[in-house]
């Protein structure tokens, strides 16, 4: 059993990847601010309320739990709100994740696996998206998320660093057990939208965009499962604890929705119409955005159990209809 320090580990990827960790036999330790994690979320080990830009906030949590690796959650990732305040996400993400691994250099741990994002392609020239496709940030957000990822290459070659990023695409669904779901305040991911609007807590869903190069004229996206996520850093985390070296891997299934098909699945799912308006697209969302996952599968072993939208789905609502009681709508 290793001991993991997991930042970002109230959030809502981060708390999946805590039970991931527990369930493979790892002591998951969360350090989350609040500031968009869940106190309610961490239910696997012990809970630091901590920020990834305080130096002796992070000396102090070294100190108690002597962590042998860390997962690396902790950003802001809304990307409309990036383009807006481009300075939360360089000093958060970027000038974070540095003092971050200053303090892992103290403590000497030389273990990270990073949350990194599809962002960083931008707009791409040929889908599926392999790992070698040119990187061209369109928004602060995706940009931060590549300098993180050169930061990290940097750290590799002159303190001894591994790690792994791990390019994920659409996140979605929520844990199949019902122990931890998506709670944002404001909500902005598609299937919870979609299911709010579904079932009467919104008045409608926003398409932005109806006029792509795709068969039906809206965006296509890689929704890949958040469970399936977390199995793939807890894949990640082994391959760098037996040794492995350093690499970027994409996380997806290969396969695209687009937002028309999306709305038919949630309106399968729940048996209700979904809602919604046309709105004219988004500055820098591609048409297309779908994952060529082969080098997780031949690097890390893994492959995403959840290849059907139809399930996706099913767990996200699964979640939302619990009772208020055991899965708050919202913080407080």
């Amino acid at each position: 059993m290793a001991r993991i320090l997991v930042t970002g580990g109230a959030g809502y990827v981060g708390s999946h990847a805590c039970k991931a960790l527990a369930r493979a036999g790892h002591e998951p330790v969360a350090l989350d601010n609040l500031a968009q994690g869940d106190r309610s979320l961490v239910r696997w080990g012990p809970f630091e309320v901590g920020d990834i830009t305080d130096p002796a906030g992070l000396d102090a949590v070294f100190r108690r739990y002597s962590p042998e690796a860390v997962m690396h959650f902790a950003a802001v990732t809304n990307v409309g709100e990036s383009v807006e305040n481009p300075d939360l996400y360089f000093r958060t993400n970027v000038d974070g994740t540095v003092t971050l691994l200053e303090a892992m250099e103290r403590h000497r741990v030389d273990v990270l696996v990073f949350s990194s994002s599809c962002a960083v392609y931008g707009a791409p020239d040929a889908v599926p998206v392999s790992e070698d496709h040119r990187l061209a940030p369109v928004t602060p957000y995706g940009a931060s998320k590549l300098m993180v990822e050169r930061i990290l290459s940097d750290f590799g070659q002159t303190r001894g660093l591994r790690s792994l990023s791990l390019r994920y695409f659409n996140a979605a669904g929520a844990d199949p057990d019902g122990e931890t779901g998506e709670i944002h305040d404001p909500e902005t991911h598609a299937v919870p939208l979609l299911l709010m609007a579904a079932t009467g807590r919104l008045p409608r869903f926003d398409i932005f965009g109806s006029d792509y190069p795709t068969p039906d004229g809206s965006a296509i996206r890689d929704y890949v499962h958040v469970s399936d996520l977390a199995d793939a850093h807890v894949c990640a985390l082994d391959h760098l604890l037996r040794g492995g070296g350093s690499a970027v891997v994409n996380l997806g299934t290969g396969r695209g929705t687009s937002v028309l098909q999306l709305i038919e699945a949630v309106e399968r799912t729940t048996g209700r119409p979904v809602p919604h308006r046309l709105q004219p697209r988004r500055v820098g969302d591609p048409p297309i955005l779908v994952a060529d996952p082969g080098r997780a599968g031949t690097l890390l072993g893994w492959r995403p159990r959840f290849l059907e939208m139809a399930d996706i789905i099913a767990t996200a609502h699964a979640w939302m209809e619990r009772p208020v009681g055991v899965r708050r709508t919202a913080r407080g």
